[in-house]
């Protein structure tokens, strides 16, 4: 089906779950925290480590979450382990990744030949958000189609011989299967996953669900979502402890003030990360843990997790919002 696939490339590279669309659980007390499961609605399979924030793009990662979602059981990390192996997630200069095609006809950033590509449309009717018609050059047409070409050759049950039918090829099995891994591997920490949330207590649990069911949403300025289309930094965060019934102020910089500064070294999930200076306050983050935040980051970047400490970041404080009194409730009339 496919060219003799790029080199993987890269250090062992991974990156925390994308969690789309509705998120449930339930709170069980541990020593200082409570474990939530969080049931993901869109890409189930193994919990991507935090470490591939640095090299999947955001918007890609959405995708393959969403795609793996089309294919029940369907592990997202195979998809995105394809996406590396084939034109490192579509930033590939060879010839047949943007445009045109590679001596062997494939073309697109998964890398499909056009007759394969079209049989696969013909079955399979694609998500909006593509286009139109449906191009193996448009991420999301390669990536939801890479997904039914998988589950039409026997993912997720026998996972082996629907990548090899991808690219028949025990080499590039083996390859896809270990990236899949190095994208998936965890290394124990406390929080950092949004399917499986761990915070210090109710409220910062909700926050952090609210905000990880915002993951893929775009960056509007001065977004509260809803009708709006999307979050900017600090309405994310507002909206997200009104959830859990902690009222925020609407910017980053009132956020900061309203609450009592925590010393990095003592961060907790569901803590607010700021940065600019005391005199500029110009983004806050919702920390994960294990070095992440949720952020709407901004323009042209969805809502996503990222390293909240980061080369050339102006990191300034870090307050706790579960310190606030919780919002009253107005009696009904």
């Amino acid at each position: 089906m496919f060219a003799k696939a790029l080199a993987a490339g890269g250090g062992a590279i991974m990156f925390i779950s994308v969690v789309i669309g509705a998120v449930t659980g339930t709170v069980v007390a541990i020593d200082r925290a409570a474990t939530v499961s969080v049931a993901p609605s869109l890409g189930t399979g193994t919990t991507p480590n935090a470490l591939a924030v640095s090299d999947i793009p955001a918007d890609r990662l959405v995708l393959y979450q969403r795609a793996a979602g089309m294919c029940p059981g369907l592990d997202w990390a195979v998809l995105a382990a394809i996406g590396k192996v084939e034109t490192d997630h579509g930033r590939s200069p060879l010839p047949g990744v943007s445009s045109g095609e590679n001596f062997a006809g494939a073309g697109g950033s998964m890398q499909f030949l056009a007759p394969t590509f079209d049989g696969v449309v013909a079955r399979h009717p694609l998500p909006p958000g593509g286009a139109s018609p449906p191009s193996r050059y448009n991420p999301s047409d390669a990536i939801h189609a890479a997904a039914y070409y998988l589950c039409d050759s026997g993912a997720p049950a026998d996972i082996r011989s629907a990548i090899w039918a991808y690219n028949h090829a025990d080499w590039y099995v083996t390859q896809v299967l270990d990236q899949a891994a190095r994208y998936s591997t965890q290394t124990p920490a406390l929080g950092g996953d949004c399917r499986d949330t761990q915070a210090p207590g109710p409220a910062a649990y909700t926050a952090i669900a609210f905000a990880c069911s915002q993951l893929g949403q775009p960056y509007v300025w001065g977004g509260d979502g809803g009708s709006e289309g999307g979050w900017d930094c600090s309405g994310l965060t507002k909206a997200a402890y009104a959830a859990a019934g902690i009222e925020l102020p609407r910017t980053a910089a009132d956020q900061y003030h309203a609450g009592t500064p925590i010393p990095e070294d003592q961060l907790l999930p569901g803590d607010l990360v700021y940065y600019g200076d005391a005199g500029n306050i110009h983004h806050v983050g919702l920390f994960l843990g294990s070095g992440l935040m949720v952020n709407a980051a901004t323009f042209d970047q969805p809502v996503q997790i990222q390293r909240y400490r980061y080369s050339g970041d102006d990191y300034f404080d870090a307050t706790r919002p579960t310190n606030l009194p919780t919002m009253t409730q107005t009696p009904a009339a």
